[in-house]
């Protein structure tokens, strides 16, 4: 996908990060605030994950957290999206892959302008009823049907640009994004997608079936979800939040966003370097005595 340049000058930058209370994660932001506002301009901050953030002026965004935190940040920024660094304040941290050490080198990498803004999709996820608009949310991830007590089995109609593709049967849906393919969905049995790639996935949570198998396709289409007999606990889920229970008048519309989520990466970090840290491929295994290669 096109990769976008930031401009060449002196970078200005909003501050962003978690809503936790962590003691230690409050204390990493204050001890990075500086070395950040060192090399780049800081024009604005929020670190509860409330600010409407489309009235800041700013080249790019920081995000100080877990990929939690950068979820949140492209729900916060909408239509007027910022290119995003992320650093590593969480655990795992596939979006947020620089760590707080290696922060210093990365902004000074920035500053030089050895980096480059890679475009990722993002989901427009609407929520019909009786075919009026009800809701409509901005998903970097996944959206998700799920059920709850009493637990019964999801039966779920897949229609893809208005004709039925498949009928799932199981605990839920999962539609994500390639960004998203490392989250809900490869937990589900889902394949990764090199998170560049204009396409979606659509993997079944426990299906009924054995025959059912996770599927891939463009972006660009339309997929519409219709539970038949959805229980009162069956609902939406855009990147964790719930969008709304769901009833048998509802239909689910998730078509490709206009707005685009975009990751400033580093020289030295890429997408495979970050499959190799983070899922461990490569690793020795535990009694081999030659190492890894």
């Amino acid at each position: 996908m096109l990769q976008p340049e930031l401009p060449n000058r002196n970078l200005s930058a909003i501050l962003l990060g978690t809503a936790s209370d962590r003691s230690d994660s409050v204390a990493a932001i204050q001890r990075l605030k500086p070395i950040i506002c060192k090399h780049l301009t800081v024009v604005g901050e929020d670190f509860t994950g409330n600010q409407d953030l489309t009235k800041w002026n700013a080249d790019l965004a920081i995000v100080l957290g877990g990929d939690g935190s950068i979820l949140r940040a492209a729900r916060q920024m909408a239509n007027r999206q910022l290119p995003v660094l992320g650093v590593n304040l969480g655990r795992l941290g596939f979006l947020a892959d620089v760590q707080p050490e290696d922060l210093p080198k990365a902004l000074e990498s920035l500053s030089a302008g050895h980096f480059q803004v890679i475009q990722h999709v993002m989901l427009k996820c609407e929520l019909l009823h009786n075919n009026e608009l009800q809701a409509t949310e901005l998903g970097l991830n996944e959206l998700a049907v799920l059920g709850g007590p009493p637990f019964s089995i999801q039966e779920i109609d897949l229609y893809v640009d208005g004709l039925l593709a498949a009928s799932y049967s199981g605990d839920g849906l999962i539609v994500s994004t390639p960004v998203g393919s490392t989250a809900h969905n490869l937990s589900a049995g889902g394949p990764i997608v090199r998170k560049d790639l204009p396409a979606v996935v659509i993997s079944a949570i426990n299906p009924h079936t054995l025959t059912v198998r996770p599927l891939v396709d463009r972006a660009d289409r339309v997929f519409e979800l219709v539970v038949r007999r959805p229980n009162e606990s069956t609902c939406v889920v855009v990147d964790g939040k719930v969008l709304s229970p769901l009833t048998r008048e509802h239909r689910v519309r998730i078509s490709k966003s206009d707005s685009i989520f975009c990751m400033v990466e580093i020289v030295g970090h890429n997408y495979y370097r970050n499959l190799r840290t983070k899922l461990g491929w490569g690793a020795p295994f535990p009694n081999d005595k030659r190492g890894g290669r």
